[in-house]
Formats: C-alpha cells, structure tokens, sequence
C-alpha cells in the first residue's frame, strides 16, 4: 500500500483490528491500546485486570500475548505504508506501558517482509482439531524458525523421540491443571456461551479431545469432561516447536510473543494450521522439563503444534471490535467492558449478549 502522511479513524481501526487478532491466553486480550498524535505513536498498554492469578501469576503470559499484539501492529502498519518502530517498556516509571509503535516515514531499505504477512492476520487461529498428520516440508519450518530468530527469539523442533517427551510433560500439566480445583475455576471462568462476549472461550463442543490421550489439547472445563465433547483420534506422529528466549524477563516475553506470532504468520501463508500448547509452562518444574537440550540459557515460553488440517470453523474464538479514535484529540486510550469474572470477584461480569466490545475512549496526551 503507498505510504500516505494522513493517520485517520479508517488507519486507526486497520491498525488496531489487526493488533486485538493476536493470540493470548484464554483468550483474556489482556491490553489496552492508545495513540499519541505528537509522536505518531500507537501506545500498548496491560489492562492488569484481565489477568490470571494461578496459571500466570507473574504476567509472563499476559506480556507474551501483548507481544503478539505488537507484531500485527507492525504489519498492518507496513501495509499502511508505514515504517514501524517498536519500543519496548519505553517508560520506567510507567509498568503498564508495555510498549509503543511509532509510524515513520520508509525508506528505500525498508524490508517488504512484514507486508507480505498482512493477508494472514486475519486468517490467523488456533486450531484445536486433528491435523492430517502430513509433515510440513523442511522449508516451511526453516522459514519458521527463522522467523523467530528475526524477533530475538528461538524455536526448537525437535524429533519423534525429543516431541513425545514433550508432549508427556505437557500432559502432566494438562492432568494437574484438571485436577486442581482453583485453577479450573480460573479456566472455567473465561468460558461463555457462544456470542455472550468478545473475551474468553465460547463454550462449544467443536473442541474436540483426543481418543487416544497422546494430544493434550487443553480441557476448560476441567475433570471430567464436558457432556456432549466429543473424542477423536489426532495425529499420530505431531510436529511441534519450543518457542524460547535466552533471558526470562518482562523484555524478554514481549520479543517472544513478537517472535511467536511472527512465527505463526509465516506457517498461516504457507496454509499451515497452528495451535498453543502453553499448559506445561504454568507450573515452574514442568516448565523446567521443557527446556531444549544442549542449552545453557533456555527459557521455554509456549509449544507450538503445526501441521495441515480443516478450517477452524467452529473452534473460533472472539475479538473485542476495534472501533476508531477520534483523530482530532491528543490521546486516545482504548478501554475494555468487563469480561467473564475472575473466581471470588463477585463484582465482575460477562458482557450482555450484544453490548459493544471495547471503546476508544479520547483525552488530551501528556
């Protein structure tokens, strides 16, 4: 797309629809997002009170899936005609400002590789279906993990042997998350009925679990399973991919979600489907027992399974709509109506079926 001067609602609603189209966990889209019209500077910020107390008790998560966000926010900026510059925890005495993305004019060097991406944005979901078990070739997944490496980030594929072991350890998880009490709480909080809100799972049956156990997609509802979901016999041999960083710090997650979703786009071009298997890494022994070998400094961040299979279809999860600011102000701060509640919050609730998602709510920047 030509680059042109003018920042308007039409850019804006572009750029911030492709940013809530990021992954995050449970679906909570933990962030809130503003612009700054002095610096030409789209502003990512935590909403602290989408997070998980049990399965992400230090933000971890919540950074990674803010992360994500700030990637399609560089694509549909490069679509735009924009050059995006990121900055990262850009103020130390700001924690929730987790980073900003600055519009400037391109230059001739300017990669084209980030416009490339755009189409997949939208195309972009989780898959929580069985794949065909059809190896995606060697270049796909070399242009993966390249990918990753772009943002700062690793991914680690490895073998039959090394890809059951795991997903043995993320099996484990998955038991000790349905078994505990509180955090199925936690989980069960964030699902909802079908169009009852644009956060969380909507509960659905189109989930299915895998016959034979050696799949362990994540279960909302905890032990046993919901009525009415039905089991189905998943891919034999999967392909999976560590997704790590080298540092373990609020910086480091947010270049790991970057990497992630980058990740993620390039397998959504090349027609490769794509779920999180993120469960392992929410208690910290397990998450330990991912570690890639021959590693000094590894911090395992999310297992990635790719491979081919059917449209997500009824598997989709929500956004919050992405309605434009009002580009005469200074500032705009995009705020979120309450989603599903947190267990033992009494004062939060669900969105009504059919209340407006988010709002871009304006005052005058600093």
């Amino acid at each position: 797309m030509t680059h042109t001067d003018k920042i308007n609602a039409l850019a804006l609603e572009t750029l911030l629809t492709a940013a809530v189209a990021a992954p995050s966990i449970h679906n909570t889209q933990p962030w809130r997002f503003g612009f700054d019209l002095g610096t030409r500077s789209v502003t990512v910020h935590a909403d602290r009170s989408r997070s998980l107390a049990l399965a992400d008790p230090d933000g971890r998560a919540q950074y990674l899936s803010a992360g994500s966000a700030v990637f399609n926010l560089r694509v549909a900026a490069a679509h735009l005609g924009w050059q995006p510059v990121p900055h990262l925890l850009p103020d130390p005495y700001d924690p929730d400002l987790l980073a900003t993305v600055q519009l400037t004019v391109p230059t001739a060097a300017a990669p084209p590789d980030l416009r490339t991406l755009y189409p997949a944005v939208a195309r972009r979901h989780s898959s929580r279906m069985p794949f065909t078990g059809r190896p995606v070739p060697e270049p796909v997944v070399a242009e993966m993990v390249a990918g990753a490496r772009a943002e700062g980030a690793h991914l680690y594929v490895p073998d039959i042997l090394r890809t059951r072991r795991l997903l043995r350890v993320t099996s484990a998880a998955e038991l000790r998350n349905a078994t505990d009490k509180a955090r199925t709480a936690e989980s069960r909080a964030w699902i909802a009925p079908p169009g009852a809100s644009p956060y969380g799972i909507p509960f659905t049956t189109a989930r299915p679990l895998d016959a034979a156990g050696r799949m362990p997609m994540r279960d909302f509802t905890g032990r046993p399973p919901a009525p009415g979901r039905p089991r189905m016999r998943f891919e034999r041999h999967a392909q999976v991919a560590l997704l790590w960083t080298v540092g373990d710090r609020p910086r480091d997650w947010l270049q790991a979600g970057q990497a992630l979703e980058r990740a993620l786009l390039v397998a959504t071009v090349h027609g490769v489907r794509t779920s999180l298997l993120h469960q392992a890494m929410e208690w910290p022994d397990l998450r330990e027992a991912m570690r890639a070998p021959s590693t000094r400094w590894c911090s395992p961040q999310v297992l990635i399974r790719f491979g081919y299979g059917p449209e997500a279809g009824g598997t989709l999860t929500p956004r919050a709509e992405a309605p434009p600011a009002d580009r005469r102000v200074g500032h705009a701060v995009r705020t979120s109506n309450p989603g599903p509640p947190v267990p033992g919050d009494g004062d939060r609730r669900s969105p009504s079926p059919g209340t407006d998602g988010p709002r871009i709510t304006a005052h005058r920047g600093r």
